[in-house]
């Protein structure tokens, strides 16, 4: 399982070669998430509308090694986005993936962006 954990790793906006279309903004549930396959990953895609913001993560727990993250509960911790595993509600930043429970665990990050009506999520490759 740690092979499957590896190939999930934080992107940051100025690294992006690859936008890959998700769906249309309507595809995804308000104030949730949905999961999304790209190559051999796994992609949570957050529509946070409460903040009027957007979010992409790996799906898969790092803890129970599930890929349960886009059932994940969200919410704000110290104005920080965060999802809860549905599994064992540790959370974890939306923004940079880190566990905001204090353990070593976290979570690999993606940027989104909106053009009209379509989700776009960033990779490397």
């Amino acid at each position: 399982m740690e092979n499957i954990l590896n190939q999930y790793q934080t992107v940051s906006l100025n690294e992006v070669k690859i936008w890959f279309k998700a769906g249309k903004t309507a595809d995804f549930p308000s104030n949730g998430g949905g999961c999304i396959k790209y190559k051999n990953k796994q992609i949570a895609i957050i529509k946070f509308d409460r903040r009027n913001e957007w979010y992409a993560c790996q799906n898969l727990c790092p803890h129970k090694m599930e890929m349960v993250l886009s059932r994940g509960m969200i919410g704000s911790a110290d104005d920080i986005p965060k999802i809860a595993c549905p599994m064992h509600k540790k959370t974890f930043s939306l923004v940079d993936g880190s566990n905001l429970n204090g353990d070593d665990l976290k979570i690999a990050t993606y940027p989104v962006k909106i053009v009209e009506d379509e989700v776009f999520v960033g990779f490397l490759e």
